[in-house]
């Protein structure tokens, strides 16, 4: 279980590691501009464009075959990044790794699933499996920071080599091999259609922070992700074997879960990028420094997560997920209240409180989302709800890079993003209280 989740820990880690590398990265490499991007938006739109396309090919030819050729592969790509002579090889690479974390991911919570069938001991799992994403989003600054500050930029790609060869490991030796179904034939135009509204739409979001929301190229690009949702539903409907059945986006648990999970990863992911530029540009803090500011989120996530998968058994998961996010909104709310150059004490509270409350309701939300989805589908039910939450991040980010870039001052633009993002977890209690079950601590 651990190795499943050593997997998914560095997948999320290469999403928030790279931020304060690339600076150094563009100066060593003569990068441009547009390649410092492509270093880090492409691996995000590769992974957020091929993540049910992963969790289908799991569900057809294995989750574990799946899961560790994803690993195999990313490992191999991250010594390639760390070896790249120049920026074109190292976005290559990029892509590569992205491609490969979309294999990981689903199979991540599939495997878990199917390792831990009774309830309780599957809430403990999914537990330790969302603190992996809240310690890898909070503590990639940090690491980053004392990567690049000692051994150098390359470090930050080298350090996925033994954690990969350690989970490729443990999985082939402690995993049992997952059942294989040959007859759920790929809909590939279906795949086509995904894979382009999801990168159509993060593009336009990433884009959306450094242009503007009325940039005409922003605006392109979310009619055509528009267009390819609306061709994936009109495939899906008319598909033999569709991705997701619509039978399973009718239930209030899978599609509620799901947009939960967009919510407060939109929330999460917006106050950790936001909070970030304010240290470093607002209050002078270096990306080491940067990172130990952001530490009371990344203790509370593991306390969190902890906790979760205690309680869960007597309370059921609707009062995590609600507590969670209300907790949660009250942190951002406190926040957005305290000025626009409040003292870092009193930022301390907030940290803690978005931390705790969305590593305390990832437990309950995804356990809600993979009890929906039979067994033969836990691939796309996994791929599904990380596919919104990549959504709900891109959002996130984008939205506080834009106010911070269009309001008068760092602190108002802060103020108003850490406002919007209570409102997501608002939003995201009144959800679970309709959408997760409430007989859900019952045992299986």
């Amino acid at each position: 279980m651990l190795a499943v989740c050593a997997g998914y820990f560095m997948v999320i880690l290469d999403v928030t590691v790279i931020n304060v590398a690339v600076p150094v990265i563009g100066r060593e490499l003569s990068a441009s501009l547009t390649g410092i991007q492509w270093i880090t938006d492409g691996y995000t739109l590769v992974f957020a464009g091929f993540l049910l396309t992963g969790g289908a090919l799991g569900d057809r030819l294995g989750n574990r075959r799946v899961f560790c050729s994803g690993v195999a592969v990313f490992t191999l790509s991250s010594a390639a990044c760390a070896l790249a002579p120049d920026t074109p090889f190292l976005v290559a690479a990029r892509l590569v790794e992205g491609l490969r974390a979309a294999l990981i991911v689903p199979g991540s919570l599939a495997l878990l699933q199917q390792a831990y069938p009774a309830r309780a001991a599957r809430s403990w799992a999914f537990g330790l499996w969302g603190s992996m994403a809240g310690t890898a989003a909070s503590a990639g600054p940090l690491l980053g920071g004392l990567l690049v500050s000692t051994v150098g930029w390359r470090w930050v790609f080298l350090v996925n080599l033994p954690v990969g060869a350690a989970c490729l490991v443990l999985t082939l030796r402690h995993v049992a091999p997952s059942p294989r179904r040959a007859d759920r034939a790929l809909d590939r135009p279906a795949q086509c259609a995904v894979v382009a509204a999801v990168a159509l739409l993060i593009g336009a979001l990433n884009e959306a922070g450094r242009r503007g929301w009325s940039d005409p190229a922003v605006l392109s690009g979310l009619g055509l992700a528009l267009l390819a949702a609306v061709a994936f539903a009109v495939r899906e409907r008319l598909a033999r074997f569709p991705v997701v059945p619509l039978g399973l986006l009718r239930s209030r648990a899978m599609s509620g879960g799901a947009v939960i999970g967009l919510l407060f990863n939109f929330g999460f992911y917006g106050m950790v990028f936001t909070a970030s530029l304010s240290f470093q540009h607002q209050r002078g803090f270096s990306a080491l420094v940067t990172g130990l500011a952001l530490l009371p989120a990344v203790a509370m996530t593991i306390f969190a997560s902890a906790l979760s998968g205690r309680l869960t058994r007597r309370t059921g998961d609707r009062p995590l997920v609600v507590s969670g996010m209300l907790l949660a909104a009250l942190g951002l709310a406190g926040w957005a209240a305290a000025g626009t150059d409040p003292a870092y004490v009193l930022l301390v509270p907030p940290l803690a409180a978005a931390g705790f409350g969305t590593s305390f309701a990832l437990t309950g939300s995804t356990t809600t989302v993979m009890s929906a989805a039979p067994p033969a589908y836990s691939g796309a039910a996994s791929a599904l709800f990380n596919t919104t939450r990549q959504i709900g991040s891109a959002a996130g980010v984008a939205l506080g890079g834009s106010l911070l870039a269009t309001a008068t001052d760092y602190g108002t633009g802060l103020r108003t993003a850490m406002a919007i993002g209570a409102g997501a977890y608002l939003t995201a209690a009144i959800l679970a209280w309709w959408c997760v079950p409430v007989g859900s601590r019952q045992a299986d």
